[in-house]
Parts: C-alpha cells; sequence; structure tokens
C-alpha cells in the first residue's frame, strides 16, 4: 500500500524527493493552509518502501497508508 504526504502538515523540505527510489514524490501547486509548499505522492508510481517516512523531519507528515483524503494532487 502507497504512502501519503498529509498536505496540510508537509512542510515542503522535501527530504523525500531526492531518497525515493522510484521518483514517485512531486511539488504540488501554491501553497498548503499552513503557507508552505507541499509535495504528493503518486499512489500508481509508489512502491511502499518506506524510504520518504524515514528521513521526512517533520513529524505527522508522511502516513504510512493510501489515505487520498489527507493528500491533494493537482
Amino acid at each position: 500500500m502507497p504512502h501519503t504526504i498529509v498536505t496540510e502538515i508537509c512542510e515542503g523540505v522535501a527530504d523525500c524527493v531526492d531518497a525515493c527510489p522510484v521518483a514517485c514524490i512531486h511539488p504540488g501547486p501554491g501553497k498548503n493552509a499552513k503557507g508552505t509548499e507541499w509535495y504528493w505522492i503518486d499512489f500508481a508510481t509508489c512502491i511502499d518502501c518506506g524510504i520518504c517516512l524515514q528521513v521526512c523531519p517533520v513529524e505527522g507528515a508522511i502516513v504510512a497508508e493510501e489515505r487520498p483524503d489527507l493528500q491533494q494532487t493537482p
């Protein structure tokens, strides 16, 4: 099951982008409610490796389940 970036918690640090082995993490347009840039995971490409969860310094920004209700996509 793919992981999910919680749009409203993401702070745009982007450590996950470089760490992702399948390049499934993409920048979202504009800013989130916190006023920060944010990223989203393409569920169709994600291989559920968990590296994003391990490298993200923002607590609660990534959850280890597919939750389209928490993640905006363009």
